[in-house]
Formats: structure tokens, C-alpha cells, sequence
């Protein structure tokens, strides 16, 4: 609900209730009831938080959660969180639907497996990946 995010927000980036009431003009009473369920943000002023969090209004007013119990905050403007995926014994996954569509996967599409040891790994359409390999590679030639 948007009153936990609104908390979560809040002390992820280590505002008093008071720093965001003034920043969207309003009192920190006013604010206040929000985080308590008591009132709701109107349109106007939940772009005014989005705003101020770099997220998007859907993020601040959905809750994002990892798993049934986890709670997480709501992704910059451009990023995203589809949830979990159980990989199969023979390591497959299904990539969830909504991100099909953002990203036009379609079946028999290339993907590139990235990894990183400190963060994890990352799937890239094959296309997207030699781009910018070829955009690499082109910057080096031309210094030559």
C-alpha cells in the first residue's frame, strides 16, 4: 500500500516526515496521515513524491514485493522488479510476461547471459548486446 512506501521511501533516503512535507508543500501533519492509513496523497501531490524519489507514481502507490513476505522499495524511473522465477533443474526459466512486453521478447528470440559475481546475472537481447559490442569495437578503431 502506498502508505508503506511512502515509509520506506522516507527512511531509505533518510528524510524526516517534516523534509517531505516541505518539499511538496504541505504540513508534516498532513504527511503524517498518510503513513498512518488515514488519508491518501491526491493525484497532484503523489507526482510531487514520485517526483521527489525519482520513481514513477505507479511505483509509489504499488507495493513491490520479492516474495509473499518481503517488502521492497519501489524501482527508480526505468527499472524494474517482475518479481521471483524458479529455475528448473535444468535451468530454465520462464521470463514473466510483463517483461516480455516492456522488453518485445518473443519466443525463439536470442537472449545473452551476463554475469557478475558481485551482482548476479542479467539477460540482454542478442541484438541490443552486439550494438554495443560493435559500438566498442568501432570507438577503438577510430582512436587507432
Amino acid at each position: 500500500m502506498i502508505k508503506d512506501n511512502l515509509i520506506l521511501l522516507r527512511k531509505i533516503n533518510k528524510y524526516s516526515q517534516e523534509e517531505i512535507a516541505e518539499k511538496i508543500g504541505i504540513s508534516r501533519q498532513a504527511y503524517g496521515k498518510w503513513e498512518k492509513g488515514e488519508t491518501i496523497p491526491d493525484i497532484e501531490k503523489c507526482a510531487l513524491l514520485a517526483s521527489v524519489y525519482g520513481i514513477t507514481v505507479d511505483g509509489l502507490i504499488q507495493t513491490a514485493k520479492v516474495d509473499d513476505a518481503t517488502m521492497i522499495s519501489p524501482p527508480p524511473v526505468g527499472k524494474h522488479i517482475f518479481g521471483t522465477v524458479t529455475v528448473s533443474d535444468c535451468g530454465q526459466i520462464t521470463v514473466p510476461a510483463q517483461a516480455m512486453e516492456l522488453f518485445e521478447i518473443k519466443g525463439g528470440d536470442k537472449l545473452i547471459v551476463l554475469g557478475d559475481e558481485a551482482e548476479g546475472i542479467a539477460l540482454v537481447k542478442e541484438k541490443v548486446f552486439m550494438d554495443r559490442v560493435n559500438m566498442v569495437v568501432k570507438l577503438a578503431t577510430d582512436k587507432e
